[in-house]
């Protein structure tokens, strides 16, 4: 099974103490490491950043209460991966078919920004979340960070897979398709329009049939 960090977890000082800030200043808040969402049976991974101050981080299940969320969950519901209906709340009842969600950091970081000793201290968590999944086809990643610290916990260097959104590559069994992050900084800008974002998944619609 998936290797999971401590609700307490210390191996990141600085996400640690932040997580503490928060918790006194928001004692009914998740504050927490943030767990997978979906099924370990599924062919699909996304991986995203970290969980949001104001999403996850509050919520407790990715991507869940904050702006990426809507564009995200619609758009897996779009291409049959998500069934009910998404309220930004976990108790919301909706479900993920043939998909699971983790982010590359379990914890929430200050201005959303992990350091990369950060990114590499949870990538023990990232690699056990893959291989907990035995069934896995396809891997979506959200944004630069996630991409890198995917293709690393899958043993490939990321000089020679390299990000860019709607690239797409093979490593090992795996098929690796790369997004923009869906936040409401790359939409409001341009950076990511709901169709770019819609184009991914129908590829990975197309490549799982």
């Amino acid at each position: 099974m998936e290797h999971e960090p401590g609700h307490d977890c210390p191996l990141c000082p600085r996400l640690a103490d932040f997580r503490d800030a928060w918790r006194a200043a928001e004692p009914g808040w998740f504050n927490a490491p943030v767990a997978g969402f979906g099924p370990h049976g599924a062919r699909l991974l996304i991986v995203g950043l970290a969980p949001g101050l104001r999403g996850a981080n509050r919520t407790g299940r990715p991507f869940t209460g904050d702006y990426a969320g809507d564009l995200l969950y619609a758009t897996l519901g779009e291409y049959g991966f998500a069934t009910g209906s998404y309220e930004a709340r976990p108790d919301d009842g909706l479900t993920l078919n043939d998909a699971r969600i983790v982010n590359a950091v379990r914890c929430v970081p200050p201005e959303n920004k992990p350091t990369p000793l950060e990114i590499r201290t949870c990538r023990a968590f990232l690699a056990s979340a893959i291989a907990a999944m035995p069934n896995l086809k396809a891997v979506v990643t959200l944004g630069k960070i996630a991409h890198d610290s995917t293709v690393a916990a899958l043993g490939a260097r990321p000089a020679h897979v390299r990000f860019g959104h709607g690239a797409r590559a093979a490593i090992g069994h795996l098929e690796l398709f790369s997004s923009y992050h869906c936040s409401r900084y790359n939409t409001n800008t341009g950076v990511l329009t709901p169709d770019m974002f819609r184009a991914v998944f129908s590829a990975v619609r197309a490549y799982l049939g």
